[in-house]
């Protein structure tokens, strides 16, 4: 079922540039991977199939909440892999799992809360 929803920026769509931030003194870009857009995308569409509305309101929150890493990339707690970061999506059962390399954040999977993770 295609869902209109909010399913913020394509991988690498939106550049950033340098300004003051608290935690690193620059505004990183945000970058989806593949995996991870896959699985937002994924997550979406099963909620849009008993719910629209829903499904727009996490497709938001989610788009809103990982933007937001530009400019505060260590919000989230440190992962269960090394070298990630683990953003829980408030008001959604999402887990959002990124790195922060150089200049940009790499978001890797968006996983729901209640799912097996996948193995280190």
């Amino acid at each position: 079922m295609g869902v209109k929803r909010g399913r913020g920026p394509k991988m690498g769509s939106k550049a950033r540039i340098p300004s003051e931030s608290p935690s690193r003194g620059w505004c990183l870009k945000v970058v989806w991977l593949l995996r991870a857009m896959r699985d937002r995308d994924a997550q979406i569409d099963f909620i849009g199939h008993d719910n629209p509305l829903a499904a727009v309101i996490a497709g938001d929150a989610i788009a809103e909440q990982i933007s937001a890493l530009a400019d505060q990339p260590e919000i989230g707690r440190p992962g269960r892999r090394t070298g990630t970061r683990e953003l829980v999506i408030s008001r959604t059962p999402f887990i959002a799992v990124y790195r922060i390399t150089g200049k940009r954040i790499e978001v890797l999977r968006l996983l729901h809360g209640s799912q097996r993770w996948p193995r280190a």
